[in-house]
């Protein structure tokens, strides 16, 4: 990570310690990770104790402290995604993608995530990726949307 992209960052924030969440969520958005040298950056630029730093990326799930795939697959699990065949879906990306939720896959493509509920309940299952919601997931229905990550069609 280029350290300067930080530093661009924190100074759009005026180095306010206030604005640490904000910092985290660009640097999160930038790099699909929070490295550590950006972390210590942050914290020096902020004149803040580097473990104020790390409790906020722990605290928040959104965070990732290891390098995630340039695509993010979250399949959601809560009750209703569950009861209508989300351990499937997750079951199937999982075999599709060689890697377990929480994993990323060698090429450093995709990072498959699992979530308790996203709020969307209408909609399960419910795979996101990317940002996009994709509900009502079918095995068929997730190969296409799969297509545009991989390139090809999951089988």
């Amino acid at each position: 990570m280029d350290l300067k992209n930080v530093n661009e960052i924190v100074d759009r924030y005026e180095a306010q310690p206030a604005a640490l969440l904000a910092i985290l969520q660009d640097i999160q958005r930038k790099e699909n990770w929070l490295p550590r040298e950006a972390i210590e950056r942050v914290a020096e630029r902020l004149d803040v104790p580097v473990t104020r730093v790390y409790g906020m990326a722990t605290f928040f799930r959104s965070f990732s402290l290891k390098p995630r795939g340039k695509h993010i697959c979250t399949v959601c699990l809560g009750t209703a995604c569950h009861v209508r065949g989300a351990p499937k879906i997750v079951e199937k990306l999982e075999r599709d993608l060689k890697v377990r939720a929480g994993e990323t896959t060698a090429d450093m493509n995709v990072t498959l995530e699992t979530v308790n509920c996203v709020g969307a309940c209408a909609l399960g299952p419910l795979v996101i990726l990317d940002g996009t919601y994709h509900g009502n997931i079918s095995s068929a229905k997730l190969d296409k949307v799969m297509e545009g990550v991989t390139g090809r069609a999951e089988k």
